[in-house]
């Protein structure tokens, strides 16, 4: 659709433009683009803010004045009308790559090329960003700086590709027929899962995943817990130490959730409550339930899902149970 064309310029852009600011002109660059009032919705501790000052403060100053010579490296890029409330969106999602330079979040400068994965969701009205999602993976950034503040995860550790295709970066119109399939498809496995969790089957059989996954499906998924590929896999080393390591789990819905083309994605504020039931990310169990805030971005390949890329804010998700990860690395890094 037209729209969604003119929605995908603004945002390159405005990231044309943010990667040519420094920690002093950032705050005027934001303020060009996005409304008075926007909600931005950041990962732990960024979390949420109002207004493009607040924003400017609380992430992007920080960030520009510790990474230098930062380029955004996107792998998927996509426009699309959320179902949730018929609002319009672009989607980006890849990695910052930066010289890290400075102290940044306590983490210690390593003066090397660092990557930084993310994903940002913009949603447009009257060509002004009025809401953003905006994740982020801080604990991928310290495993490449040797820093390892959980127990070892259960999948693998690397710097995640883009899409196997190489064809994310939609810039091009994209088939509406082709865009209503891929939605569907996502939303049938979220029905899957919502089933399990009424059901309490924390152990599904590779059967159910096969339905809508193909069966070499890779899924990316946040630092802590690590990527796995084909669905036994991702059964072993994901799906279940996750289900059977949290319980009374419920799922809370999306702000945002839509497709373009063979791509999906959404995200929640938050998606997910549960409680530790022991072993999820080497915990024991709590009477503490938390919220988790959770980014998924989606490739099909005919009728089944193909790539998954998974951010979990697990700062936060740690942070209710007691646990400050940032604060107690920076304790132990500087002590």
């Amino acid at each position: 659709m037209e729209r969604y064309q003119e929605h995908k310029a603004l945002i390159l852009n405005y990231y044309r433009e943010l990667e040519s600011a420094n920690a002093d002109t950032v705050g005027n660059v934001i303020q060009e683009y996005v409304s008075s009032d926007i909600d931005w919705y950041g990962v732990y501790p960024f979390n949420e803010q109002r207004g493009g000052e607040a924003i400017a403060e609380a992430f992007w100053r920080p960030f520009l004045s510790a990474w230098s010579h930062v380029q955004r490296r996107q792998d998927v890029f996509f426009a699309g009308t959320s179902e949730i409330d018929n609002t319009d969106w672009v989607i980006s999602m890849g990695h910052f790559v930066g010289l890290l330079d400075g102290n940044w979040l306590g983490i210690p400068a390593n003066r090397k090329m660092t990557f930084l994965r993310y994903a940002d969701f913009n949603c447009i009205q009257n060509g002004k960003l009025v809401r953003s999602g905006f994740f982020c993976d801080l604990i991928g950034v310290m495993h490449q700086l040797g820093i390892h503040p959980l127990p070892p995860q259960t999948g693998a550790s690397f710097i995640y590709p883009g899409p196997r295709t190489h064809d994310g970066i939609l810039l091009d119109p994209q088939d509406p027929s082709e865009s209503t399939k891929t939605l569907k498809l996502v939303n049938r496995m979220c029905q899957d899962l919502e089933g399990l969790n009424v059901s309490g089957d924390d152990y599904p059989p590779p059967s159910l995943l096969a339905k809508t996954w193909c069966e070499d499906m890779t899924w990316y998924g946040p630092a802590g817990i690590g990527a796995t590929y084909t669905i036994p896999r991702y059964q072993e080393q994901h799906q279940y130490p996750f289900r059977s390591g949290l319980k009374d789990k419920i799922f809370n819905g999306h702000l945002c959730r839509l497709a373009e083309g063979n791509y999906a994605g959404f995200f929640g504020w938050p998606n997910l409550t549960n409680t530790p039931a022991g072993g999820f990310l080497g915990l024991p169990a709590s009477d503490t339930p938390a919220d988790m805030r959770v980014v998924d971005i989606y490739r099909r390949e005919g009728d089944k899902l193909a790539e998954n890329w998974v951010f979990i804010d697990l700062p936060w998700w740690l942070q209710q149970q007691g646990i400050d990860i940032l604060e107690r690395t920076q304790k132990i890094i500087h002590s």
